[in-house]
């Protein structure tokens, strides 16, 4: 029997990193991440969006790890990410003797979707140049608001031309 626990997310942060690093040098930022479901008003006919709220960590993990360094120094709250992870179900009992559990996920890796707040285009702590994820294995484009009238983002391929029939006169 096969099982796949993966999860692909664009969305923004709705608080600050928090970071803790354990007594074993170990290290965990958590934040807030807001994702969008779009749906249709059955009685107005207008899409809506209707928002969902997530709880997520990332984790230095092994010697080249070091996600949640990226996360505490790269990201503040409404900064927009491209998350790839996993859900992991936390359970626990409080104090009162219920049993509780929350669903989170687990940053495996992330990209993020926007320019330095300073305009150097770079995130911060990082020199790599800004990459923007194409769309899910379907192949589409990135949400980018990109109209095609000046050079695309880094890693999304021009529009092809307009048919001579697509222009409006």
């Amino acid at each position: 029997m096969a099982n796949l626990n993966k999860v692909m997310l664009i969305g923004r942060l709705t608080r600050d990193p928090e970071v803790r690093v354990f007594s074993n040098g170990g290290k965990v930022a958590k934040f807030g991440f807001a994702v969008n479901n779009r749906r249709k008003n059955a009685t107005t006919g207008t899409w809506e969006d209707e928002p969902v709220f997530l709880d997520v960590e990332a984790f230095n993990r092994g010697e080249t790890g070091r996600q949640a360094d990226l996360v505490e120094q790269s990201l503040r709250k409404g900064s927009q990410i491209f998350i790839e992870g996993h859900l992991q179900l936390d359970q626990w009992t409080d104090k009162e003797g219920q049993k509780r559990n929350k669903l989170k996920i687990v940053v495996d890796n992330f990209q993020f979707l926007e320019p330095r707040q300073d305009g150097m285009g770079a995130p911060r702590g990082s020199s790599a140049p800004q990459r923007r994820p194409m769309s899910p294995s379907w192949g589409g484009m990135p949400d980018d608001g990109f109209d095609g009238s000046s050079e695309p983002p880094m890693g999304v391929p021009p529009p092809p031309p307009k048919a001579e029939e697509d222009i409006p006169f």
